[in-house]
């Protein structure tokens, strides 16, 4: 065992004393020590109730033999953070996260880990650290909210922006806005629908390191629960097997991802996050993937932001199962990947079945017959950008107008607001990429008050940031290079021609070659906006968008 190391020996006798001061008996040390690593917070609603999860985790691995060791993550809810300085420490965490683990996990010599996440980052920060660490390792999630309910609708967090908006539009009072406040999140759990934790929740099924059910069963069912003692049982299995995240994470676990991702309509960041997690495990992840998958990938579901179903009627249509079982239908997974149940794909997604066609789109009759994200490219994003296609109405698709240029979110804020944008106007924020941010702001605030003042039909956001998977309309993000390093963005002026096509997978700045290279000649690099601190070492390390906003050491 792996803690032999620090269990084992006359040598290691002082290590011993310190596992008795921690009240562990000669027989707790003589099993395999699983290490769980906790995400609870009194801060996070996706993560108020980890508690019970780990202490369900607990009780399974005791069951099954193990040694159950608990130790915390961070986490940031997104939600919290948005619109203000604190949302540019959301992504930055995520590398955090993925350190701090592999440094607890490594310093005490665990045999096994499980992983207990739920929001945005946690989930691909401990995908992170699992490949690093690359012992036995399984996830189990918090799991997401229940929808609110307004006027009899359902709701979710992007309702609950968008209703600012609104509220700031004059299209609905005062009273319709606190009524929204009020009922929008009705319980703990991860914002209710295909945001980015779901969003990742829901991969680790894909990728093969969560049990079925991990990404959709409600954070308030008791079935939850009843995951967390099986997870802390199957790691044990794991562990006795041999089988490790990298036997699992592998280049088709991640191509499956992808492809899932695509019918799903995942989140935008998503794009960020499967880089990273390829990156980890050796795998040099072009973005340009995505273009190729989704032109074979119908996209099956319009969960909210995109549609009216949310996570709970994903879980009740039968999950992420059901829907790699409709993708199956046409060959398109790699179904002789290995996963946590021991089991692999296919025979995990065999028995699964489509029980509600309105939620998951039978594969004969999707939404789309192309996935729900897409990559555009050109002399605006030579290195590419990102935008959730599912979430953006027909008439956007393609989309030519002036360029309303901004430097910062909140003065596109002010802007949309103060009704200062109208009617076919593009929406350029920049200077918020992973460097220029730093950190790679969400742009949540400001898609939702265009939605929300009855624009998201007539008008584009584009932006070196990224969004919320809360966000919906043509909100085209990650473009790089981004505008601190001097790609193109930065040298749009105020009334520019912009032209988005999303069928065409092109985004075009209509500036000749010429006039682009006068003004890249007079560009100056800002001031850095951060200049102490882990934003400022963030900063310093971190790639563009379209590599995953990974961090590299200086020089390489």
């Amino acid at each position: 065992m792996k803690s032999d190391t620090v269990t084992k020996g006359k040598q290691q006798a002082p290590h011993r004393s310190l596992f008795n001061a921690l009240g562990l008996t000669p027989e707790e040390m003589e099993r395999p020590l699983v290490g769980i690593v906790s995400s609870y917070n009194e801060i996070v609603p996706g993560h108020v109730n980890l508690d019970k999860i780990v202490n369900a985790v607990k009780q399974g691995v005791a069951m099954a033999g193990g040694t159950p060791i608990v130790f915390p993550a961070i986490a940031v809810c997104d939600g919290i953070a948005m619109g203000h300085l604190g949302m540019k420490y959301s992504l930055v965490t995520r590398d955090l996260i993925a350190d701090s683990t592999e440094a607890m996990a490594i310093a005490h010599q665990f045999d096994a880990l499980v992983m207990v996440p739920n929001c945005d980052k946690n989930v691909p920060g401990l995908l992170m650290a699992a490949a690093r660490i690359n012992v036995p390792t399984i996830f189990v999630s918090g799991g997401p909210m229940l929808a609110g309910r307004v006027k009899g609708k359902k709701t979710s967090l992007s309702s609950m922006f968008e209703a600012v908006g609104a509220n700031a539009a004059g299209l609905i009072t005062d009273e319709d806005l606190c009524e929204f406040e009020n009922k929008t999140c009705p319980t703990c759990g991860s914002c209710s629908g295909m945001y980015t934790a779901n969003s990742m929740n829901c991969l680790t099924e894909v990728l093969g390191m969560g049990l079925g059910g991990n990404g959709t069963i409600p954070a308030v069912y008791s079935a939850r629960i009843r995951l967390a003692k099986q997870a802390g049982m199957k790691v044990m299995e794991l562990w006795e097997k041999n089988i490790r995240p990298r036997d699992i994470m592998t280049e088709k676990a991640v191509l499956n991802a992808l492809t899932v991702d695509m019918a799903l309509g995942c989140s935008t960041n998503s794009m960020l996050h499967l880089p990273a997690i390829a990156h980890e495990i050796g795998m040099d992840f072009e973005i340009d993937f995505a273009n190729g998958i989704s032109e074979k990938t119908p996209n099956l579901c319009h969960l909210a932001p995109a549609g009216p179903t949310y996570m709970e009627d994903l879980n009740e249509a039968g999950g992420v199962y059901a829907v790699m079982a409709e993708l199956n239908k046409k060959d398109l997974l790699y179904t002789d990947c290995m996963t946590v149940t021991g089991k692999t794909v296919g025979e995990n997604i065999r028995d699964a079945v489509n029980k509600d066609p309105e939620v998951i789109r039978p594969i004969e009759n999707p939404y789309t017959p192309t996935g729900g994200l897409a990559v555009l490219k050109g002399n605006l994003a030579p290195d590419g950008s990102v935008v959730k296609r599912s979430a953006v109405v027909e008439e956007m698709l393609v989309h030519e107008g002036p360029a309303r240029v901004f430097d910062c979110e909140e003065d596109a804020i002010d802007a949309i607001k103060g009704g200062r944008i109208k009617a076919g106007d593009v929406v350029v924020i920049r200077y918020e990429g992973p460097k220029g941010g730093p950190g790679m702001r969400e742009m949540l605030n400001p898609t939702s008050a265009i939605a929300g003042m009855g624009l998201g039909s007539s008008v584009a956001l584009i932006t070196d940031g990224r969004f919320s998977g809360a966000s919906r309309g043509a909100s085209i993000g990650h473009v790089s290079p981004e505008a601190a390093v001097g790609g193109p963005i930065a040298l749009v002026e105020e009334g520019d021609i912009i032209k988005v096509d999303i069928p065409n997978l092109k985004l075009e700045l209509h500036v000749s070659d010429e006039e682009l290279a006068k003004r890249k000649e007079a560009w100056e690099p800002r001031e850095p906006k951060v200049t102490t601190g882990y934003l400022a070492r963030y900063a310093a390390m971190v790639t563009s968008g379209n590599r995953g906003a990974i961090l590299t050491v200086p020089g390489k």
